[in-house]
């Protein structure tokens, strides 16, 4: 049976943060919100997450993962980016943008999309999601939770939480927080190619 937590999407409160991130160190498995939707995360490192996150979403090897940073500084650990790429992340974070890049040694093989070596990395502009960053020290892994034979993410807590209450450790209710999924932009060629348009404008990209 999964926790639930109602935090304040605009002033989360520190000590239910801290017992959230306890609960991802543990090798929780969480809903939280973002500025696009619900999504599903877990820390880097744990395996099992990860395979929770496969089964709940029916993914293939093929899915690219997204990590969740706090920040530009974090996403050069984790990802390859070139000057001009480095502007347009800077220009378009914190936001609903999730960038193709390709995968630095920290990124576990497991994670990366086995035949391009790429990950998905994301800053989002959500309270409750950079404070979970900002107590975690690390990045999330993470996926839009768009369930099986549907084409929008969920959005409403209280129902996510019938429907997984079994699957995850904790629901975090943020209250909405958007049905469309991020803008995802390949940035692998240093030039910028729009895979999915989602809630992420692409005015002037």
């Amino acid at each position: 049976m999964s926790q639930f937590f109602q935090i304040h999407p605009l002033n989360p409160q520190i000590r239910l943060i801290r017992q959230a991130v306890e609960i991802i160190r543990n090798d929780g498995l969480v809903v939280y919100p973002t500025d696009s939707s619900y999504a599903l995360g877990c820390h880097v490192g744990d395996k099992r997450g990860m395979e929770r996150i496969r089964r709940i979403r029916n993914l293939d090897n093929r899915h690219n993962f997204t990590l969740m940073c706090r920040d530009l500084s974090e996403i050069s650990t984790y990802a390859k980016v070139d000057n001009s790429s480095y502007r347009l992340l800077k220009s378009l974070t914190p936001g609903a943008y999730t960038f193709i890049l390709k995968a630095t040694h920290e990124v576990p093989r497991r994670l990366q999309n086995p035949k391009r070596k790429t990950i998905g990395i994301r800053v989002p502009d959500h309270p409750v999601a950079q404070a979970l960053l900002d107590e975690l020290g690390e990045p999330l892994m993470s996926s839009t939770l768009i369930l099986p034979g549907k084409d929008m993410p969920e959005t409403d807590a209280n129902n996510i939480r019938e429907l997984l209450e079994h699957d995850v450790d904790l629901v975090i209710d943020g209250d909405f927080c958007g049905v469309e999924p991020t803008t995802v932009v390949d940035l692998v060629d240093g030039i910028p190619e729009v895979i999915r348009q989602g809630c992420g404008s692409i005015e002037g990209m």
